[in-house]
């Protein structure tokens, strides 16, 4: 099975701890959190690989060949002369999506027990062209979901600003939890834009193409981008 680990964040909120190394080799219970991703990964099934780099990104290759890639069947993504935001990162590995296997991505900086077989199963079952991890949560920004559980708008709590069809007066507001699944035929669909956003992506065809929640309200789940969530991380067992 295929997984892309987005790791090429510049890890802003976690300064001064990113000065001078990735946002990737941050570590929770002593173990930096590309390690966490790429073993949980394995256990999963997931033994083919994407990583995309850019800060700092000698060091995540030094680290991953001292592991021997983890037994894994590894793939780098070079964005060092340019970070592409997570649809441009996705273009740029489009030859990772060739066949007909749907491509798990994984924000590196996203820690959770959520069943990723389970997910991967459900977005098979539902025949979707993507599968997006949500949660009932306190978030900045909302992702909306019809009563058929079908994404239709966007909604930026702290600026007001709004994104995608709002004519359904009872759209239900989850957070975005840094998991989805892409199915192989979305690839003809990818804006011709060097760098863009894999949401903005996602609501440009929404109404066109079934883009699906996949509810894991009882899962841990922890964004360790920030110090406090990192803290709160050690206390935690994923």
């Amino acid at each position: 099975m295929k997984a892309i680990l987005l790791a090429a964040g510049l890890g802003t909120r976690l300064f001064p701890l990113t000065k001078d190394k990735p946002k990737a080799l941050i570590e929770v219970h002593g173990k930096p959190l590309i390690q966490h991703q790429l073993e949980k990964l394995k256990k999963a099934g997931f033994n083919n690989v994407l990583i995309n780099i850019h800060h700092f990104g000698e060091q995540v290759l030094t680290f991953l060949e001292e592991h021997q890639n983890f037994g894994i069947d590894l793939h780098i993504s070079d964005e060092r002369n340019q970070l592409l935001d997570t649809g441009g990162a996705l273009r740029k590995a489009i030859d990772f999506f060739a066949g007909t296997e749907p491509v798990l991505i994984h924000n590196v900086d996203v820690l959770s027990n959520i069943p990723l077989e389970a997910m991967l199963n459900t977005h098979k079952l539902t025949g979707a062209l993507a599968t997006l991890a949500i949660r009932k949560r306190e978030a900045s920004r909302y992702l909306l979901f019809d009563e058929h559980n079908q994404l239709r708008a966007w909604e930026n709590a702290k600026t007001g600003e709004k994104k995608g069809n709002w004519h359904n007066p009872d759209l239900v507001r989850t957070a975005f939890s840094g998991i989805h699944i892409l199915s192989p035929e979305a690839i003809r669909l990818f804006p011709d834009d060097d760098k863009f956003s894999v949401i903005d992506f996602y609501l440009s065809i929404s109404e066109k193409h079934s883009i699906i929640g996949y509810y894991h309200d009882y899962s841990i789940w922890l964004d360790v981008g920030n110090p406090e969530s990192l803290a709160q991380a050690e206390k935690l067992a994923f």
